[in-house]
């Protein structure tokens, strides 16, 4: 399947102000987008907020869209930006890595806690209780996709920072999940 191509019909009729054609591409893409959205910035109001101004974005860049990716990654770079952008502007706070925390870069790997309770949405409740930094990179990084260096590059921080809060945020994890179950 040519992923570049999908759904260009629906791309090109957005392009010339189609209003059905544009409920129909924000209808594809909407849920996911509002999943990344509240990932990113953990509350629902403000995850609502940024879908919409990313659809508004989205509707406006259109235009700039050339198919050298699935329409749905091209979206989704939008939102992240957005999201990046209003947790910026909202002063996101991620500890710099110094000397007194370059032991934890690598801390020890996934743990091996097995609970038959674990449930996903346990973990997601979990996830929404880590401190903003750490949840941001842990998104970015694990459910996002994105490797270290691209996060340093996007949060403006330095790859071993984005390391270190990767790890961190995995312990915290581990910690919530434990004391809550």
């Amino acid at each position: 399947m040519d992923y570049a191509s999908t759904h260009k019909d629906i791309i090109e009729k957005c392009k010339k102000g189609n209003r059905q054609a544009q409920f129909e591409l924000y209808r594809l893409y909407s849920k996911a987008m509002y999943n990344v959205c509240l990932r990113m910035v953990n509350n629902e109001q403000d995850a609502e907020d940024l879908l919409q101004n990313s659809f508004v974005d989205v509707f406006t860049k259109l235009h700039s869209f050339r198919y050298q990716s699935a329409v749905g990654a091209w979206i989704k770079r939008i939102v992240i930006n957005n999201c990046i952008n209003y947790l910026k502007k909202n002063r996101l706070y991620i500890e710099e890595l110094n000397d007194r925390h370059s032991d934890t870069i690598f801390d020890e790997g996934v743990s091996n806690y097995e609970s038959p309770s674990l449930s996903v949405d346990k973990v997601k409740v979990a996830i929404a209780h880590l401190p903003e930094g750490y949840r941001v990179v842990f998104s970015l990084y694990l459910f996002e996709g994105y490797d270290h260096k691209e996060i340093a590059s996007i949060l403006d921080i330095s790859e071993a920072t984005s390391k270190s809060q990767y790890s961190r945020a995995k312990k915290k994890l581990r910690e919530i999940i434990v004391s809550t179950v």
